[in-house]
């Protein structure tokens, strides 16, 4: 039964710097129970204890004159875990950088030719995927703990958003963003697998979360998200319906809940997923106008970003 505006908000842990602080794409670290934050405008990334809720922030990033008038500058936006080392994309300088997953040190770092969006990182080829909307393409960065060159690039038919890796079925998933499609790169030859529509209309597919064990993908639109099956060439699942603003979404499969926060109504909808790979809404709980883009801890706690207030949102699903 759908539990409408359910208060599960739990605690909200302000970032320094801010406010407004911009976020993008989070990573949660299990090795160590932190989230890192890059925290574009301020130049810093904000790495955060989830046991105890402290915020230690890594200084010294470039930030640039955002593109658009009156919008925040650029800076980190996003990070990815690799073996023992958090791999951070900066929009203000086209770099991708490597800090010690305990010690914060920085350990490599490497210059794009384009501006970084989403990171992924592909433990069985030791590679960032780094997807590169402004020339249509993912840079693959070779990623030693202490070394980073980029090794190659794949051009692809439109602007890449979004990112999931599927290291047994040896594949990496983008959205083609201005195609309304979705894509399945075979991680070994580094050539498209297949090719589905995402089904998100007009407004285009943005993130990505996946079950790798039942082979489920979930894209996010900007109004909800569409579930289809990686295995039968993206046959569609189900279909969540939500309030606009949604960017990115994630996923816990040990519970099989799905995470979509809608930044126009200031809600987040939990879904349930059925043993057949369809969502369906379970709690919506409310957040903030703007908050979006929720990432799961270790025990299943949800972390929205709040720019405007400079804060993350923490949810607990298990709350009564």
């Amino acid at each position: 039964m759908l539990n409408t505006l359910v208060a599960l908000l739990a605690a909200a842990i302000g970032l320094p710097g801010g406010p407004p602080v911009t976020m993008d794409y989070l990573a949660y670290d299990p090795a160590t129970n932190r989230i890192w934050v890059p925290a574009g405008n301020t130049g810093q990334v904000d790495v955060v204890d989830v046991g105890t809720g402290k915020v230690t922030a890594i200084g010294g990033f470039a930030t640039a004159p955002a593109r658009r008038p009156g919008r925040p500058r650029l800076g980190p936006s996003s990070a990815t875990v690799g073996e023992g080392v958090i791999w951070v994309g900066n929009r203000a300088d086209d770099r991708l950088s490597a800090y010690d997953a305990r010690s914060l040190a920085q350990t490599a770092t490497c210059q794009l030719s384009s501006m970084p969006d989403g990171l992924a990182y592909v433990r069985s080829t030791h590679e960032v995927w780094v997807t590169t909307p402004g020339d249509r393409s993912i840079t693959i960065v070779g990623a030693g703990p202490k070394t980073a060159a980029v090794r190659a690039t794949i051009h692809l038919n439109g602007e890449p958003e979004g990112y999931a890796v599927d290291e047994a079925r040896g594949l990496f998933f983008t959205n083609l963003e201005d195609e309304d499609s979705t894509l399945a790169i075979d991680i070994r030859t580094r050539k498209v697998a297949s090719d589905w529509p995402a089904r998100c209309g007009e407004g285009g597919p943005r993130g990505l979360a996946i079950d790798r064990t039942r082979g489920w993908l979930f894209v996010a639109c900007t109004n909800g998200a569409v579930a289809v099956d990686v295995a039968h060439g993206g046959r569609m699942l189900g279909r969540l319906e939500t309030a606009g603003g949604v960017d990115n979404l994630d996923y816990d499969p040990r519970r099989q809940l799905l995470f979509v926060a809608s930044g126009a109504s200031g809600q987040m909808t939990i879904a349930r997923v059925d043993a057949g790979g369809a969502p369906h809404p379970l709690r919506v709980v409310p957040t903030a106008r703007g908050a979006r883009n929720p990432i799961l801890d270790g025990r299943g706690r949800a972390y929205v970003e709040d720019a405007a207030a400079g804060r993350l949102l923490v949810v607990d699903p298990d709350a009564p």
